[in-house]
């Protein structure tokens, strides 16, 4: 298994494989590998002939990855096939595909050991979070295939790569700057830092960029990250709910403190349902709800249309019942916390 670093250094060799496994959590940096390949065997005229995609989530067998890695290329010397998102090379094989079982898996590791020389077969996965491991199967293959390992860019090596994103903006950014920009973002998935890149420029178009620029910009608050808790329980999201909150807990944030805020989350849901079922108006519900943006009073009136009346005022009482124990008992505080998001939310 080799990394990032060494996977474009064999390609500056010319050292180029038939059959490439890439894995990883940032999908971004993938296909900018996966492009690196295809830019330098495909032409672009015939790019739709020899460069052949599969979507790996919607496949129901691998012969017809086998049938196009087997057709000769067109007026070319290689042609591609990738199969993107290939979740049956990976951990997460609860949604059960036809390629999932063991025979299906045993049939296409036989495969890829013999890719004909005109064809490069590609196939990628993306971790769901970054605590995800490379799976048993793709160890497998990595006795027979180039596996790359893509972890998300840190330390000088993201400085680099942000400051070309910059470059090809033509926009400067100092160094001290552009250390604190990337300190910010070092966790975030490529495809995000781009973005944010992007509204770094807008927001500084026209002057230097400065540090107050940054943390005024992208330096979240307590506050922020709880925010990214109550939106998906008040989008009646358990899956993202409990994601974001394994998060919150390994970056340290009090548990009695993500309670109070779903407390709190709840109550205001509750008093917006309450207001517009008595036919208050816009003006008085965001006076009442010390509200200061049309945006936030959309949101949160959109989120109380999940819930009735009589669930917010449950939800309210699972908050305060588990505030007891938490407080009372030597009850698990992060169980406590998932079960009341589940309750919550189930209603």
């Amino acid at each position: 298994m080799i990394d990032l670093f060494t996977f474009k250094e064999d390609l500056k060799k010319k050292d180029f494989k038939n059959c490439y496994v890439f894995c990883g959590s940032d999908e971004n940096i993938i296909q900018e590998c996966v492009k690196l390949i295809v830019d330098r065997f495909i032409n672009p005229d015939f790019l739709d002939l020899n460069y052949i995609k599969f979507d790996g989530n919607s496949m129901d067998g691998f012969q017809p990855v086998i049938n196009a890695c087997q057709t000769l290329p067109f007026m070319s010397n290689k042609k591609i096939v990738l199969v993107y998102r290939a979740n049956f090379i990976g951990n997460d094989l609860q949604n059960k595909s036809k390629l999932s079982g063991e025979k299906e898996f045993n049939y296409i590791h036989k495969y890829v050991k013999k890719v004909p020389e005109h064809c490069i077969l590609i196939m990628y996965e993306v971790f769901k979070s970054k605590r995800d491991k490379v799976s048993k199967r793709i160890y497998k293959l990595d006795k027979d295939v180039c596996v790359v390992r893509i972890d998300k860019f840190k330390g000088r090596q993201l400085e680099n790569r942000v400051e070309e994103i910059f470059s090809e903006k033509n926009k400067e950014i100092k160094k001290f700057e552009l250390r604190l920009f990337c300190s910010v973002m070092e966790d975030n998935n490529f495809s995000v830092i781009k973005n944010e890149v992007e509204k770094l420029c807008c927001y500084t178009y026209g002057r230097e960029i400065t540090k107050d620029d940054i943390k005024k910009l992208f330096l979240k608050t307590s506050d922020d990250d709880i925010f990214d808790l109550v939106n998906p329980i008040s989008n009646k999201k358990i899956k993202e709910s409990l994601i974001v909150l394994d998060e919150l807990i390994y970056k340290g944030v009090n548990i009695n403190y993500i309670l109070t805020m779903i407390e709190r989350q709840f109550n205001l849901l509750f008093k917006m349902k309450k207001a517009l079922e008595d036919k208050k108006d816009k003006k008085y519900i965001m006076n009442m709800l010390r509200m200061k943006s049309d945006y936030a009073y959309s949101i949160m009136m959109s989120q109380s249309k999940k819930f009735t009346l009589r669930q917010l005022r449950h939800a309210v009482d699972l908050c305060i019942n588990s505030e007891q124990k938490i407080k009372s008992s030597t009850v698990d505080q992060k169980t406590e916390i998932e079960l009341l998001i589940i309750n919550t939310i189930a209603g």
